[in-house]
């Protein structure tokens, strides 16, 4: 648009201090500022509430960028479109003239374009001898590029709005769904602890959630569920503190009373002097070998005249889903129902985890079938800070011969992960 060029409105449309405001501002253009007219339009569509602009008003915004003929906005070309009502309406979407007109005025009101009339009211371009267009009555996009930087910030704007609001939607669902199935576990399992008020907290906070839900109003509830979330969390903590110390009373009970039973500390003391000292050959790697088989025997011997305590009645199978959801996906029909279920999907993440048989054989031996698919489950929930899930087993199934060992605490470390997941992401 030409500097200091002002154009009144034909017919009986009245002039304006506004519109005269919107054609003084559309003739500041910086020079040397272009812009993609199709990547600009898309920067209106995402801030277009800030812009106050609806859909069908942007129909016919699209409509008239279609007509100009460069792909760059720039002052370097007429910034003037100029089809007839006709046309126009062809390239909207077969929109009324009625309705046609209302959303030109709406985006003219908005500052988006602006009218050039010509004398008779018509819309033309009047070409020089060259057949370059000298002048041109119609429409002007000359706005669109003096306002670029306004519609771009606009836009980062409601991007960002809507990821946060996107964010929040996730953290509140999950926040939940693990209160929900926690709460449930521990008031089916007689869990000591204030469930019912828990609980009724919880339905409260979710009951505040309307259909659609503001930032504010999701921040607010994701707040109090979180809180919710660290009472529940102390209440198991708790609860498995002390069913560990029974544990660990009732272990070293049970290994007093087993004291007459003698570990294979010498073969074993044996087995390793010679796997440091004695030269590698087809004779020593048989000795070792044998060595090895015979060392394995005395412990399994060992742990069959003292079993490893197993807590089952402690573990139940919905707290191992509930920490471990991944494991369902494996089970027959994609699902885990009971521990046979929990059983089987385990044998398979033991061969897709690379376990070998003769590690996955020994941990059933020393720490039990149930306690083996529930070490399994937790190495599959952990796989990508796990870089060899056999050795990790091995490692477990070690640990188990020589000191009192309990699988609650690998369980708890992943149910506190996943409730303060969504805390450390709120923050």
């Amino acid at each position: 648009m030409e500097s200091g060029y002002v154009t009144t409105p034909f017919g009986r449309r009245p002039m304006s201090l506004a519109l005269l405001a919107r054609q003084q501002q559309a003739s500041q253009i910086t020079p040397g500022t272009a812009r993609n007219k199709w990547k600009l339009f898309r920067s209106i569509c995402e801030g277009r509430h800030a812009l106050g602009v609806n859909d069908r008003a942007l129909t016919v915004l699209d409509a008239l960028l279609s007509f100009y003929p460069h792909d760059e906005l720039t002052d370097e070309h007429k910034l003037v479109v100029f089809p007839s009502n006709a046309q126009l309406s062809i390239r909207a979407r077969g929109m009324a003239p009625a309705t046609l007109r209302r959303h030109l005025a709406v985006l003219v009101e908005t500052g988006l374009i602006l009218r050039k009339d010509s004398p008779n009211g018509k819309r033309y371009a009047r070409r020089g001898k060259q057949g370059d267009i000298d002048d041109a009555f119609g429409f002007s996009l000359a706005p669109l590029l003096c306002r670029a930087a306004e519609i771009e910030a606009h836009a980062d704007q409601a991007i960002a709005e809507r990821t946060e609001l996107r964010l929040l939607r996730e953290r509140v669902t999950l926040s939940r769904r693990h209160l929900a199935k926690l709460i449930a576990a521990s008031m089916n399992e007689n869990i000591p602890g204030n469930w019912e008020v828990l609980s009724d907290q919880f339905h409260a906070a979710v009951g505040r959630l309307p259909r659609v839900a503001s930032a504010d109003i999701l921040r607010a509830i994701h707040s109090d569920l979180q809180d919710i979330s660290v009472n529940v969390i102390n209440l198991l903590e708790n609860h498995v503190n002390s069913l560990n110390v029974s544990a660990n009373a009732s272990q070293h009970e049970r290994h007093i009373q087993d004291s007459n039973i003698k570990l294979p500390t010498e073969s074993e003391n044996q087995f390793e002097d010679t796997a440091q000292h004695q030269p590698t050959s087809n004779a020593s790697l048989t000795q070792n070998r044998t060595l090895t088989s015979t060392t394995s025997s005395l412990v399994h011997d060992h742990d069959q005249k003292r079993p490893l305590q197993q807590d089952q009645n402690r573990i139940t199978l919905s707290l191992v889903l509930n920490a471990c959801p991944q494991v369902s996906d494996y089970g027959p029909q994609g699902r885990v129902t009971c521990w046979k279920d929990l059983e089987t999907a385990t044998q398979v993440i033991a061969t897709m985890l690379g376990i070998n048989a003769n590690a996955l054989g020994e941990a059933k031996h020393v720490l039990g079938v149930h306690h083996t698919a529930i070490a399994i489950a937790c190495i599959l929930e952990r796989h990508d800070s796990i870089r060899s899930p056999g050795a990790y087993l091995t490692n477990l199934t070690r640990r188990a011969i020589q000191a009192p060992f309990s699988i609650e605490p690998m369980l708890m470390a992943l149910i506190r992960a996943k409730a303060f997941d969504g805390m450390d992401k709120a923050h």
